[in-house]
């Protein structure tokens, strides 16, 4: 019902505020503070975007009022009740969202057979499709600074594409240069062998500079390489991309973004989260639920959101609530201040494990205390998203000054901001840390004292050995002492005072144990937060200001993630003082972690050698193995990029930051670590105003314009989607077949045979089609008759939008026990002739001969990841029912979403106490007037009966299975 109709009264229309100010138009919102119930304030601030929520959408049948006083007694209700909580919108990514419009398209065409105006079938949740999931590797650039001529190794001829443009002969697929060779890692960076001419300027123009590839010589530039996935991507999707394409004109109520805008969490984060939303005349609180694994990263931003299955989406994309178990609050209070020492990235790492090691699973987190104010907003979305290391559903970070502060440079627009504000004061969604008075209860409260989380370096031989820098010069003595193992190097007590005098460039230097050679700033993998980065640029900033330089012999180098971390080092304005100290940008790629160093300066190795000397590479990659940055280097650390600079400039790594200067300045002054070190108010204020803003803007405006490729691509214009049936992408499903006006009544089910007789812990891996189609395989037999070979299979994902190969893939895994046959493999025993077949094909002769099907298993079926076609490829294999020991929650959902029953045995009873064989035929009797959780009969055709309770929750569940899953109830809906 719409909100606020006169035509149907909502139960809590008596709840209706308005937000009024001179700044802006007058908005109507819910207020739960107009219960008067003293256990609103008490709750976390999560249950009471939950609370909200379910206020709003209170409709007596989705969502019931008794779900309200649930929520309010959530103390006592956690881990017990079941509510249902309606999203204020859905994200999907490409590979799940596929699926979904096919669906969407196919009760189209249905309706429309029945007379139906198609264009009444529309997602009733908005929702967005972010198409990021469909861009392979075809393509990438090798670099080397001062490259040798372009030529072809083989043929001694430099190898042109057809316009004249440099062209990467023979690439594939996930290689990173033509015709890879036995060796040689995809996607290397080398360095000159040579330093960089002096005077060279920091505005390194890398992007637009045409590179070889070192091994092959072939050249491709940056933007040829960007250009040519893009081309690729086109072509290889180019089916599923006009699908896409119509679903953005046919469709109401979404939203598709185009490929190489960007990834689905970032613009989830940048662009799509509203944290107020307005609709229906009312405005209420953003949450969001979402097929990319990355969607909790939306909770650090106050925003509501959790990662749910395709099915799931589904469902609320068609306007059913998410059924939701109320959960357990842990408040997690955050105490203490932050080393000054300590990184985003450090901080980050320290938490989550300290709440992995709470044992939090499958519980809510809350974060609270005056420490919060510590952590950035780029931190609390970083920390949110590291909910699956530490098992939790959901960390939360209620709005505060912080977050409006980051959401001036992001989304809003003044009056914006002044409504948010506002409409969170009024409704107590804004946390003031100040304020005591607001502690919510929560389940438990775990403390952590951000004090405790210190800097550290790994190694000097392995990634896992973590050494705290305010213990680096003791550790690395200790190394020396150590016999040769993994941290060892045994070096005699009097040989450990060694130094060794050189020259380098007229001037002398000397080298001992514990210098530094080799210090590489690497924004990639745990690196690519901007906010590290950005500090070290800052601390270069200061220690060239502070009269501080890096020797001149140690190899400096600077590798960016991508042009993006170019970008923002360069208009923050630190890039120059980076190149300053010798960290130049040499490209982009692999280049130090895989032993793409330039040779040290053969004084440097020759000073090693002589003094047989323990030297040290410092990086900010993730590897660092011994002897792999250079074989005359044999301890290698990681450190954040601000460490890198700082321990470059020691030049040694046998030196406690704290206590000893990092040098000695003009005027002979003693300059510490502490002097340059930048605050974390001057690293966040850089990131937020200047790095942030300027990604932000730059966002906008790709969004508008779009990419060529897709504005240019052809779609149908038509309501109804034509389906091409050459396509071996994109089909129509038959989950629309013989549609029916009225929903029949819950039918028996009688002499069905078992398709599978499965044991314990059968994953959705074992039952959805996952990963490349095998040669030999009833998807392969089909896709053969389509005339296509099988390096043209490609994967069960990438054909998620054809129903008749998924459908051949459901239960193809070469792990899959069934105990009706005698070894794993996806083939099964079809009973009548006691002929062994693949499960699809045995499945089609049953349905042949009209015979039901149902599969008997053991505990925890359906665990896993959650899959939309593990529920989807059983309903059309035929199967009626699953009679299972227990159920994963969410698989147990989407059988019922596909009107599949979930029927559970009884406690102490399973197939092998009951003496089943798997052989028999089964008849469920299934009442006509059916209800949560009734006990229903099993009868066997060997004579034997035993009871089983039917997993339907609700009466919505009932609704569900009487239609013949969500879809098909939906459609019904629609009909006059």
């Amino acid at each position: 019902m719409a909100l606020g109709s006169p035509q149907h009264e909502h139960p809590f229309g008596h709840l209706i505020d308005t937000l009024q100010s001179e700044q802006y138009a007058e908005r109507r919102y819910f207020n739960p503070q107009k219960l008067s119930d003293v256990r609103y304030e008490k709750l976390p601030f999560c249950m009471r975007v939950l609370l909200e929520s379910t206020i709003r959408k209170c409709d007596g049948f989705y969502i019931k009022t008794e779900d309200v006083s649930s929520i309010l007694d959530w103390q006592k209700q956690q881990n017990q009740a079941e509510v249902a909580f309606s999203p204020a919108r859905v994200l999907l990514q490409d590979f799940t969202g596929i699926p979904a419009m096919v669906d969407l398209a196919a009760m189209r065409d249905a309706l429309a057979k029945q007379g139906v105006d198609p264009n009444l079938v529309n997602p009733r949740c908005p929702t967005d499709l972010i198409v990021d999931h469909s861009l392979q590797i075809d393509y990438s650039k090798c670099a080397i600074q001062s490259p040798p001529s372009p030529v072809d190794e083989s043929h001694g001829a430099t190898v042109r594409s057809p316009a004249g443009r440099p062209s990467p002969r023979g690439s594939s697929s996930g290689s990173h240069c033509a015709g890879q060779r036995p060796g040689h890692r995809g996607g290397c960076s080398k360095a000159s062998c040579s330093d960089p001419p002096s005077g060279r300027s920091t505005a390194v123009q890398i992007e637009n500079t045409p590179l070889l590839c070192p091994f092959h010589l072939q050249p491709v530039s940056e933007p040829e390489t960007m250009i040519r996935n893009q081309e690729m991507e086109l072509i290889r999707n180019k089916e599923r991309l006009q699908f896409f394409k119509w679903c953005s004109k046919a469709f109401k109520n979404i939203n598709v973004v185009p490929p190489d805008i960007n990834t689905v969490h970032q613009l989830n984060l940048e662009y799509l989260c509203q944290v107020v939303q307005e609709g229906e005349g009312f405005i209420y609180p953003d949450s969001v639920v979402g097929t990319d694994s990355h969607t909790t990263m939306i909770n650090g931003l106050g925003i509501l959101g959790w990662g749910v299955g395709g099915i799931e989406s589904e469902a609320v994309m068609l306007g059913q609530p998410v059924s939701l178990t109320l959960p357990q609050v842990v408040g997690c209070k955050l105490v203490g201040t932050i080393s000054p020492l300590a990184t985003s990235i450090d901080i980050v790492l320290g938490i989550t494990k300290h709440l992995r090691q709470a044992g939090i699973g499958g519980k809510f987190v809350e974060f609270f205390g005056p420490g919060v104010q510590q952590l950035s907003a780029p931190d609390r979305t970083t920390i949110a998203n590291m909910c699956p290391e530490y098992n939790a559903t959901v960390s939360f970070f209620p709005v505060d000054d912080i977050t409006l502060q980051h959401f001036k440079h992001t989304i809003c627009s003044e009056e914006k901001l002044v409504v948010l504000e506002d409409y969170l004061k009024a409704i107590k969604l804004f946390r003031s840390y100040s304020d005591q008075s607001e502690e919510p209860q929560y389940s438990e409260v775990i403390e952590m004292n951000l004090s405790s989380i210190v800097p550290h370096v790994s190694g000097p031989k392995r990634p896992q050995d973590r050494v705290a820098v305010t213990c680096m010069k003791e550790d690395f003595i200790n190394c020396l002492n150590e016999k040769v193992g993994f941290k060892g190097f045994h070096i005699s007590k009097e040989k450990q005072a060694t130094r060794v005098p050189f020259l380098h460039e007229g001037a002398e230097y000397n080298l001992a144990h514990g210098s530094v050679v080799i210090a590489a700033v690497i924004s990639c993998t745990n690196n690519c937060n901007p906010s590290v980065m950005l500090a070290a640029g800052l601390l270069a900033k200061k220690a060239i200001e502070a009269g501080l330089v890096v020797k001149p012999y140690i190899r400096t180098s600077l590798v960016p993630g991508s042009g993006t971390v170019t970008h923002y080092l360069n208009t923050s304005g630190v890039l120059p003082y980076l190149g300053k100290l010798g960290f130049e940008v040499v490209g982009y790629g692999c280049a130090t972690c895989v032993g793409n160093t330039a040779p040290l300066p053969e004084s440097v190795v020759d000073a090693i050698k002589q003094g047989d000397l323990v030297a040290c590479g410092v990086l900010s990659g993730n590897r660092h193995l011994e002897g792999r940055l250079c074989d005359c280097v044999r301890a290698n650390y990681l450190a954040s990029p601000p460490l890198v600079v700082a321990y470059a400039i020691a030049g040694t790594v046998s030196i406690n930051l704290e206590t000893e200067p990092l040098g000695v300045n003009s005027e002979g002054k003693d300059v510490y670590l502490r002097d340059i070190w930048p605050s974390k108010e001057e690293v966040n204020h850089t990131e937020e105003n200047i790095v942030i803003a300027s990604m932000f803007k730059e966002l906008r405006s790709r969004m508008e314009k779009g990419s060529t490729f897709w504005n240019s691509l052809e779609s149908a214009e038509s309501p109804l989607f034509p389906w091409d049936p050459k396509s071996t992408y994109i089909r129509c499903p038959s989950f629309f077949s013989k549609l029916s006006k009225e929903a029949c009544t819950p039918q028996s089910i009688e002499g069905a045979y078992p398709l599978l007789f499965l044991g314990d812990k059968v994953t959705t891996d074992h039952i959805s089609p996952a990963g490349s189609i095998a040669r030999v395989s009833a998807a392969a037999k089909y896709l053969q008759s389509k005339r296509l070979t099988p390096r043209e299979f490609n994967s069960y994902g990438a054909r998620r939008g054809n129903d008749a190969v998924m459908t051949r893939g459901t239960f193809a895994s070469i792990k899959l026990q069934n105990r009706l046959m005698g070894k794993a493999g996806p083939k099964t025993l079809h009973i009548p002739s006691g002929q062994t077949l693949d499960v699809f094909e045995a499945a089609e002769r049953y349905q042949k001969d009209g015979v039901p099907l149902i599969i008997l298993a053991g505990k925890e079926y359906g665990s896993g990841s959650s899959r939309d076609w593990a529920a989807k490829g059983p309903y059309l294999l035929g199967v009626r029912a699953v009679i299972a020991e227990s159920f994963e929650k969410i698989h147990r959902n989407h059988l019922v979403g596909m009107g599949i029953a979930p029927l559970q045995f009884l406690p102490g009873q399973n197939a092998d106490s009951l003496e089943l064989c798997g052989k028999e035929r089964f008849t469920i009797n299934i009442p006509q007037e059916l209800i949560p959780r009734q006990q229903l009969i099993v009868q066997t055709s060997t004579g034997k009966s035993f009871s089983v309770t039917a997993l339907f929750e609700s009466d919505m569940d009932v609704a569900f299975f009487r239609h013949g899953g969500i879809l098909k109830y939906v459609a019904r809906s629609l009909l006059p």
